[in-house]
This record gives C-alpha cells, structure tokens and sequence, in this order.
C-alpha cells in the first residue's frame, strides 16, 4: 500500500485502485483559534479523489469544512466514516456520498480493505481511532488520544505500522507516551505524526526502534 503524509494527522492511502484520505487539512482555518499553518500545502493534494473518507473527530485540524467541502459535496460519491460529533454536521452534503456514523467495535470493508473502528481518549468524547486491515498488514491510526489501558485493549496484539499525536497538547500523547504505547502494541514500524503544522516540534524527540519521521506530501517507505 503506497501511504503519504499530509501534514498534521492527514494521510493519503492507495491501494488495488481504492483511495482513502484521512483527516485532510489543507486551509488555514485554525487561525480562527490563533494557530496558523506553518507548512505550505501542496496545490496538488486538491486533485485527490477519494473513495473514502475517515475523520477520526471534530476539531478543526482533523475536520475541517472548508476542506472537506472540497471533497464531498452534492456531486461527490464518497464514503465516508466518522463519529457522530461529526456525523451530524458532514451528512448535511448530502448528494450519492454515503455518511457512516462510527463508534468502537464497528468494522467496514470497502474492496480489499476492512477498517476496524477502536477507541481513541481525547477532548471530543467521541474521538475515534482506526485500523486498517490490507493484504495481511494492520495499520493503526490513531487520530487524537492520550495513552490508555482502554484504547490499548481494543487493538490487535501487533500493529505493523502506527500512527501516532506526539505533541503532548490538547489531550495528546508527548512523544515519552507515544514511545511507550507503540511498545504496548508491539508495533514493526511507528510514524510520529501531528507535528509541525501549528508548532516547532522536532519529530525526533520521538524515540523507538523502528521509527520513519514522515516528510510531507511523500510517500513513505514501510
């Protein structure tokens, strides 16, 4: 599967021909909370044509309108999965889109790939994680959480590649944490991610074995 960094949360996932974009946040919306952009978006991420869409929660860094009003609106056909402090705005697109209001325990198969919806502890009560399951990988994205024996409970033994907030604000894991709950769940690979966009973070404060610190808008090698 060809996955690429979007900055803050955002990535892009390809493969067998289905497209998923998760948590796209290409405007500078946050300013309205004093947090402005820090890096460029890339013109390019706007040609992206999703099949489906995964919105882990409702803060603006992860659901943003004005952005997602570009991809699903009443001529698009996407589908799309989100908790419902999400749901109940998103739907509101209405047209042929397809409008999943997830919570834990619920699994999805689209073509050759199943999402299993896990937990996620964070300020938006229904904050949700996901992981995709694809030719015999799991991918866990965390989206927004702290660490927690409740959301380490609901995933698999062993993720091959994880997601993970390392910025330690705004009910989020600081990279120590992030380090320890990728122990936790025996990841192969983890990618620091929800750096850099409204903060100087350095990613490599993240420290663990098998780490790929993302570079935005390129395609990783997992």
């Amino acid at each position: 599967m060809k996955v690429t960094w979007l900055g803050q949360a955002g990535l892009l996932l390809e493969t067998g021909g289905l497209t998923i974009l998760v948590d796209p946040y290409f405007t500078d919306s946050a300013a309205s909370v004093a947090c402005h952009r820090k890096m460029p978006v890339d013109p390019k991420v706007w040609d992206i044509k999703p099949d489906v869409l995964l919105i882990t929660h409702e803060h603006i860094d992860h659901y943003d309108p004005e952005t997602i009003s570009h991809f699903v609106h009443g001529e698009s056909n996407v589908t799309v999965l989100s908790p419902r402090s999400v749901w109940e705005q998103i739907r509101r697109a209405g047209g042929k889109n397809n409008f999943l209001c997830v919570s834990p325990g619920v699994i999805w198969t689209e073509g050759d790939v199943e999402i299993h919806i896990v937990p996620a502890v964070h300020s938006d009560v229904f904050a949700v994680g996901f992981v995709v399951f694809v030719h015999g990988k799991r991918y866990y994205i965390a989206g927004d959480t702290l660490f927690s024996s409740s959301v380490l409970a609901e995933l698999p033994d062993c993720v091959d590649v994880a997601f993970l907030p390392i910025n330690g604000k705004g009910n989020n894991m600081n990279a120590l944490d992030a380090s320890k709950f990728a122990s936790a769940i025996n990841a192969k690979t983890a990618v620091p991610v929800h750096f850099g966009m409204l903060d100087d973070l350095d990613p490599n404060v993240f420290e663990y074995p098998k780490t790929i610190i993302p570079e935005v808008y390129k395609e990783m090698e997992l």
